[in-house]
């Protein structure tokens, strides 16, 4: 590896860490919230959104590397642009190949991280992920009562409270709803209550104070109950069943079992489905070495047009790539299309434009055929404001 080469990579290292980084943190901490909103009743809620957060790390890294390198290519190419480096080397006899190069080896290496990303560690970690989400929904109730929280212990208990201490033992101002077992309605209030856990571990005594219960007799007429003292006995619900075994998803099978299952005949999953997602992960990981041959020439026509053109229209290609992939693989699932030309022909158009951008650009760095069509759409704008300012001046 040459001087030219390890300055290159080390350029483009940093970029390219931050914005993955930055990027990552940012879809985690959105996926977080909504976590926790939605694991608010449980009891071990940051335990449970701590190992879920974990198993999505590998599903949001798949997603980042791409653009996060792309980002970093084009940043690198036109900072170096500016400061007329790029012109040093090409005057120097180094080709634009020459230097995409390192960025290709770069990304080669990158092919093979997004191979054991999409391939083996995405299906375990999403499986896992949703383990634990399973279990956090299904934990049962262990007999506390957070504030400010609808709690449903079962499908004939629902309780609520509006202030608890951190123990979530001592209730103020708490609401119990419940069916007995002839099928009856009991609704209870109370100003305060304490819970206590009874010997035998599988229920909870419940003291309540100050407050009045609702029922229904017999006859089915309502009666209501004053109390100063109360004690009503509830169950602990436990945790539900575990989640089924792994590869229930085609989502959750690693690129060999994809394989295996698709040519085996055996699956219950369809033999289309399987084929689609093989393809769909293949075709996202061999993508990344498409990706310099479009950034290098992008980050130098922002000397003439300016970065932000380069860098939207190549992020609208990655992003109209993954979704036509996307697109593919719903098709091929609904037995629409076939996997190898639903999802085979995204990644060979993305292929033909990269490969067209860059080999057209070679003979004259900068001026790639997106930095042309910006640059007439800029001057026929330009046009038309002085047709604009010349027809108000004469009126």
């Amino acid at each position: 590896m040459s001087l030219i080469d390890r300055y290159l990579l080390r350029l483009a290292f940093w970029p390219m860490v931050g914005a993955m980084g930055v990027t990552l943190v940012a879809l985690l901490l959105e996926r977080i919230l909504r976590l926790l909103d939605m694991l608010s009743a449980s009891s071990d809620r940051f335990g449970f959104v701590a190992q879920l957060a974990v198993n999505l790390v590998p599903h949001y890294l798949g997603l980042t590397l791409p653009a996060a390198f792309f980002l970093a290519l084009v940043v690198v190419v036109n900072r170096m642009n500016q400061a007329s480096e790029i012109d040093s080397l090409l005057a120097a006899g180094v080709s634009l190949t020459r230097l995409a190069a390192p960025y290709l080896c770069l990304a080669a290496g990158l092919t093979v991280v997004s191979l054991l990303v999409f391939g083996f560690l995405q299906p375990y970690s999403r499986y896992a992920y949703r383990a634990v989400l399973h279990t956090a929904q299904n934990a049962g109730w262990n007999g506390l009562v957070p504030a400010e929280t609808i709690l449903t212990p079962s499908k004939d208990l629902t309780m609520t409270t509006d202030e608890a201490d951190a123990a979530g033992q001592q209730l103020s101002r708490i609401f119990i709803r419940r069916m007995t077992d002839k099928g009856r309605e009991e609704i209870t209030t109370a100003r305060m209550a304490e819970i206590r856990r009874a010997a035998d571990g599988q229920n909870v005594r419940l003291e309540l104070q100050d407050g009045q219960q609702l029922r229904f007799n017999a006859q089915g007429r309502p009666e209501v109950l004053s109390f100063k003292t109360f004690t009503m006995q509830l169950p602990i619900s436990g945790p539900a069943k575990l989640l089924r075994a792994r590869g229930g998803d085609e989502r959750e099978l690693t690129l060999f079992e994809l394989w295996n299952q698709a040519h085996s005949g055996r699956s219950t999953i369809p033999r289309e489905t399987l084929k689609a997602e093989l393809y769909g992960r293949l075709a996202r990981a061999f993508s990344l070495p498409l990706l310099p041959l479009l950034a290098v020439p992008l980050g130098l026509s922002a000397k003439r047009s300016g970065r932000a053109p380069g860098a939207i229209v190549g992020g609208l290609l990655l992003l109209a790539f993954h979704h036509l992939v996307q697109l593919g693989q719903s098709l091929a699932d609904k037995g629409k299309a076939l996997p190898e030309v639903a999802v085979g022909g995204p990644f060979l158009v993305f292929a033909a434009i990269a490969f067209f951008i860059f080999f057209t650009s070679r003979k004259r760095p900068g001026e790639t055929p997106i930095g042309l069509a910006m640059e007439h759409l800029a001057a026929m704008i330009a046009r038309f404001r002085m047709k604009k300012a010349a027809a108000g001046a004469a009126a």
